[in-house]
């Protein structure tokens, strides 16, 4: 998080974050069908302004920018035999937020749109697609250290066919200033349910330990104000591959399952 201009109410930022990407735990696809491999890097970067209202009560904000997510494959969690497992592949989105922050409730609108190649082939089998991806999430803090979120999100590609709503939640517990613990689940029918934990530090976080005593400039409306924005994933799902091969012979249909003495594999049809 970087400011570009300071104001007495008011702040205009730029904030660059960067991700080591691990890979999926083998059987545990995190994109549905096709294992993450692999290391790789990914980047996120938000141009932004935030201000304070006249009682500085609340705080608000937008910011837009620009993320990537290069992604490395391997092999499969369905057990079909794939060729060209090994490759890298590149997707990117557009992204814009919304936010508004008061000392007990937070509201966060976004946008995530991908652009450029949105559809990746992935291997012999799968292609994987970015998800424009729409939502709101609404926070409380049930405590100054306990924080509960719920919320709501569409997302939608047609070569997936992915084309729905879902919803998810998180409780986070800030262990000390910049040590936080948190539990996320949520459910969506192209995902289904998916439960994660997390422990995040953010360095520069303000004192070191839990302060006795909450201050002025500690309130969650004055720290909202170089809060790190959220939001930031480049969604990916994957489904058989869309980019049909006519088989001499076949009747019409969308996969064709070949069993040889080499193996299984699939083979695209046009309908």
């Amino acid at each position: 998080f970087i400011p570009l201009h300071v104001g007495s109410n008011s702040v205009a930022f730029v904030d660059v974050l960067v991700n080591a990407n691990f890979s999926d735990y083998s059987g545990y696809s995190s994109i549905i069908n096709t294992d993450v491999s692999g290391t790789t890097f990914s980047t996120s970067t938000r141009l932004g302004y935030r201000w304070l209202n006249g009682n500085r009560s609340w705080m608000f904000g937008v910011n837009a920018g620009y993320d990537s997510r290069p992604m490395a494959t391997g092999g499969t969690d369905t057990g079909v035999d794939v060729t060209g497992s090994e490759r890298t592949v590149f997707f990117q989105q557009v992204a814009a937020n919304l936010e508004a922050v008061s000392n007990s409730w937070n509201f966060n609108a976004y946008a995530l749109v991908p652009i450029g190649d949105t559809e990746q082939q992935l291997n012999s089998v799968y292609e994987g697609g970015a998800l424009d991806t729409y939502g709101l999430d609404v926070g409380y803090s049930i405590t100054p250290d306990l924080r509960a979120s719920v919320g709501y999100y569409y997302q939608y590609r047609s070569e997936e066919h992915v084309n729905g709503s879902g919803v998810r939640g998180r409780l986070a517990y800030n262990l000390t200033n910049g040590l936080t613990v948190g539990a996320n689940l949520s459910y969506d029918q192209a995902f289904e349910t998916r439960v994660s934990a997390d422990i995040k530090y953010r360095f520069g976080a303000n004192g070191y330990g839990a302060p006795s005593a909450k201050k002025a400039w500690q309130t969650p409306v004055i720290q909202a104000l170089t809060d790190t924005v959220k939001n930031r994933d480049v969604r990916v799902h994957d489904q058989v591959c869309q980019s049909y091969t006519p088989v001499k012979g076949a009747h019409d249909g969308t996969v064709v399952v070949l069993r040889t003495m080499y193996g299984t594999s699939f083979v695209c049809l046009s309908p």
